[in-house]
């Protein structure tokens, strides 16, 4: 049995899929068939489509806004690894026994 590799599919080609099954009228199956793709993935396209069109395929497929917020919550957890290191050398620094000095 021969095992398909992933494929991706850029957001214009999934419009235009969506388009042959809303504008044109071809059945999901047809469409799937037409373009060698599973009936499933069409019609996940058309349940994102129905649910947000305007947000349905950015970019390769992910979440902009899900992009954005993994990037945001990277800088934070940097610049709070970064916090810790200087309060951990403050600490050392104040932690230190005075020294006393005789003046001898």
């Amino acid at each position: 049995m021969e095992k398909r590799t992933r494929r991706t599919f850029d957001a214009n080609f999934k419009h235009n899929a969506l388009r042959m099954v809303f504008d044109e009228g071809v059945p999901l199956e047809e469409v799937a068939r037409k373009l060698d793709i599973h009936r499933q993935v069409l019609h996940r396209w058309k349940q994102d489509y129905k649910q947000d069109p305007k947000n349905a395929f950015p970019g390769r497929g992910r979440r902009k806004d899900l992009e954005e917020e993994n990037r945001r919550l990277r800088q934070a957890l940097k610049n709070a690894e970064e916090e810790r290191e200087i309060l951990k050398k403050t600490l050392t620094i104040l932690s230190r026994p005075k020294s006393i000095d005789s003046g001898l």
